[in-house]
């Protein structure tokens, strides 16, 4: 069971399975705060709960399936189960298939769960001097990096996702919330924060950029003003999910200048103007390879991943060769790639011309073998260079490091043989090899 270490005080015993992105984990950390903060006990096993929560994903029939197989293991295994998350948004069909189910509630509704959790197991009696949760919050990743929520929910409709239906239209956080929030987290050790929303180019679109306070200053609730308030707290600053607005091009003259991390997470999805219409998704692939040249000179760190997805309907052979030839005209750093996923209530399902698995699958084994050649001469472009790279873990032969255009999960690491470190330490290296996915580095002396 994904679950978090137990407390030290009498009470409810609460297990998590924590399933799907890093919005959901986020989801996770702050319902086991509230949880923390009145008393229940923390545990990592069904066998020490006396009532887990499953908080589900529902993006594509594969998250799907992984879902409900954990709330199928975690009624099997402890029989008292609350499940939230996006699988959530249909209560109906989760509690058909497991009428036993005590309770189900949507994605981020914290107070739902929270509610569900009072009625099924009791808050307990405790002593809150000997049960404080720390400032940040109970956080379900290593100490030295964390997710940051700036917005939740999407205005976007693409085809193909349903996640609108899940999560419901676009929220933002005040930027003051979300600054004292990263001030918490910068306090407790964190030393990289990972931006993240399901639309982070949109932020403060819905507050109208309403201007907020943070240590007395005014701060405009809009994408920029928010990265250069971050970028004054020294730490890595990691933006996930922008998509490709004109203000993007404001934020590159930041990473040029070492403020944030030069790394930009774009799901671009396709290159096929036919396609990206039919998805309902912004921009053209011209006017991104004009920008992506114009980024780079820039800003030539600059470390670019995306996503992407083969087998749409009406998917044709001219199309997909459209998208490989944009692989390689983009040379984009880092690149994920799905076959279309007919998730139930998505649009695209009732389009004409269904691709069959088989074809998606030549399709995504053709686009990956084209990206690994593009992925690995990338990288062997940075042996010689010296990086500054951030200790994740220790691994057997050595230390598992990552630099600025690493994401933790997703991305590859640094290899550092033989190095004495400390998951968040920092150093420079000189990176003296490399392959598709990683590199191997040596820690040069301290000036």
């Amino acid at each position: 069971m994904g679950g978090v270490g137990a407390a030290a005080v009498g009470g409810g015993r609460i297990g998590m399975v924590s399933l799907g992105c890093p919005k959901a984990l986020v989801d996770s950390e702050r319902i086991l705060t509230q949880l923390r903060g009145e008393g229940y006990d923390l545990v990592g096993g069904y066998a020490d709960a006396d009532l887990v929560i499953v908080n589900t994903c529902g993006f594509i029939d594969a998250a799907v399936e992984e879902s409900l197989e954990a709330i199928g293991e975690a009624l099997a295994e402890q029989g008292r189960v609350i499940v939230t998350g996006c699988l959530g948004a249909d209560a109906a069909s989760i509690q058909s298939r497991f009428p036993e189910v005590l309770a189900v509630t949507g994605a981020h509704a914290y107070e739902a769960v929270v509610d569900a959790v009072h009625t099924h197991l009791p808050p307990p009696m405790y002593d809150p001097f000997a049960s404080l949760v720390p400032p940040q919050g109970i956080r379900l990743t290593p100490r030295h990096y964390a997710y940051l929520k700036i917005s939740e929910g999407c205005n976007h409709r693409c085809t193909f996702c349903i996640i609108p239906s899940m999560r419901g239209d676009l929220v933002s956080r005040p930027a003051g919330d979300v600054l004292e929030e990263a001030e918490r987290l910068v306090a407790a050790g964190v030393k990289e924060l990972l931006v993240i929303s399901q639309d982070t180019s949109a932020y403060g679109v819905d507050l109208k950029y309403k201007t907020s306070f943070w240590g007395g200053r005014p701060v405009a609730s809009r994408l920029n003003p928010l990265c250069e308030a971050l970028a004054s707290l020294g730490v890595w600053v990691r933006l996930h999910y922008v998509y490709p607005y004109p203000h993007v091009d404001q934020l590159i003259p930041l990473m040029a200048e070492g403020r944030l991390l030069p790394y930009l997470d774009m799901p671009l999805q396709h290159a096929s103007p036919t396609l990206l219409k039919a998805m309902r998704r912004p921009a053209a692939a011209e006017r991104q390879l004009e920008r992506i040249h114009r980024w780079r000179e820039q800003c030539p760190a600059l470390t670019l991943r995306s996503t992407f997805i083969v087998g749409f309907p009406g998917e044709t052979e001219g199309d997909f060769e459209q998208l490989l030839t944009f692989l390689e005209d983009a040379q984009l750093d880092r690149v994920g790639c799905f076959t279309y996923s007919p998730v139930e209530g998505a649009v695209a399902n009732s389009f004409p011309g269904a691709i069959s698995e088989a074809e998606k699958a030549d399709r995504l084994e053709a686009f990956m073998a084209v990206q690994a050649e593009i992925s690995a001469a990338r990288l062997a472009e940075k042996v010689g260079r010296t990086l500054e790279v951030l200790v994740d873990e220790i691994g057997e032969d050595g230390v598992i490091a990552r630099g600025p255009g690493d994401a933790p999960e997703i991305d590859g690491v640094v290899y550092l043989p033989g190095v004495d470190a400390r998951p968040g330490d920092r150093l420079t290296v000189e990176i003296v090899a490399s392959d598709e996915h990683d590199l191997e580095g040596r820690v040069l002396p301290k000036a």
